[in-house]
C-alpha cells in the first residue's frame, strides 16, 4: 500500500467511474477561463524503459523536502507548486485550478501546470546538485528503487554534492522533476493514487 504518483492512462481518463468526471470538470473550467482544452491521453502499449508511462511510490518521509520548499526565497509559492496539487497537467496555467470533484481530498481536485512544477523542481535540483545517474524515465518505480539501492553510494563517490546529505529531499525533488518532464514530454496528466 501507499501513495503512488502515476501517469494517467487513456482508459482511466475516459472511465465514468475513474476520471471521466474530473475530465469533464476540467474541460468546463478551461472553457470558462478561455484556455485551450486538454487533449486526452493517447493510448499506448507499455514498454519498459520507453518513457511512455510514469509510476513512483512516495514511500520516504517528506518532512525534509517540505522544509526545503519552505526555506526557498519564495517558500510558499515553492511549496504550493510542488505539494499543493492532486492533478498535474501538461498545459500552461496562470494559477492552479480547483475542480469540484473528489481526489485524495474529500471534495476537490487541485490541478497544477507541469510547467510550474518543472520550474520549481529544477531550482531544487540545481541547489541539491542532483547527480546525472538518477533515472530519467520512471515507468516502474525506477526512482524509488534507485534511491533504495547501492547505486546511491556509487553516485555519491563520483558526483558528491548536497543531495547525498538529504536523500529524502533529493528523492522528492527527483520525483517531481521527472514527473513534470514526463507530463510535458508525453502530453500526459499525472495523478496520485
Amino acid at each position: 500500500m501507499g501513495i503512488y504518483l502515476v501517469s494517467i492512462a487513456s482508459e482511466d481518463w475516459d472511465d465514468e467511474e475513474v476520471l471521466k468526471p474530473t475530465a469533464r470538470a476540467l474541460t468546463a473550467e478551461l472553457t470558462r477561463l478561455k484556455l485551450p482544452p486538454l487533449m486526452p491521453p493517447q493510448p499506448h502499449d507499455f514498454v519498459p524503459g520507453s518513457g511512455t508511462t510514469f509510476e513512483e511510490k512516495l514511500n520516504r518521509p517528506m518532512d525534509s523536502f517540505s522544509t526545503l520548499c519552505r526555506t526557498q526565497p519564495d517558500g510558499q509559492d515553492h511549496t504550493d507548486a510542488l505539494l499543493g496539487w492532486d492533478l498535474l497537467l501538461p498545459i500552461s496555467l496562470p494559477q492552479p485550478i480547483e475542480l469540484r470533484v473528489p481526489s485524495l481530498h474529500p471534495d476537490t481536485t487541485t490541478a497544477q501546470s507541469a510547467h510550474t512544477v518543472l520550474a520549481a523542481a529544477q531550482t531544487l535540483a540545481s541547489q541539491l546538485a542532483l547527480p546525472p545517474q538518477i533515472p530519467a524515465y520512471c515507468d516502474n518505480l525506477n526512482l524509488t528503487n534507485w534511491f533504495d539501492s547501492t547505486q546511491v553510494q556509487r553516485a555519491a563517490e563520483t558526483r558528491p554534492g548536497p543531495w547525498q546529505d538529504n536523500l529524502d529531499a533529493a528523492f522528492y525533488t527527483a520525483v517531481y522533476l521527472r514527473a513534470a518532464e514526463h507530463s510535458l514530454r508525453n502530453a500526459c496528466p499525472l495523478r496520485y493514487t
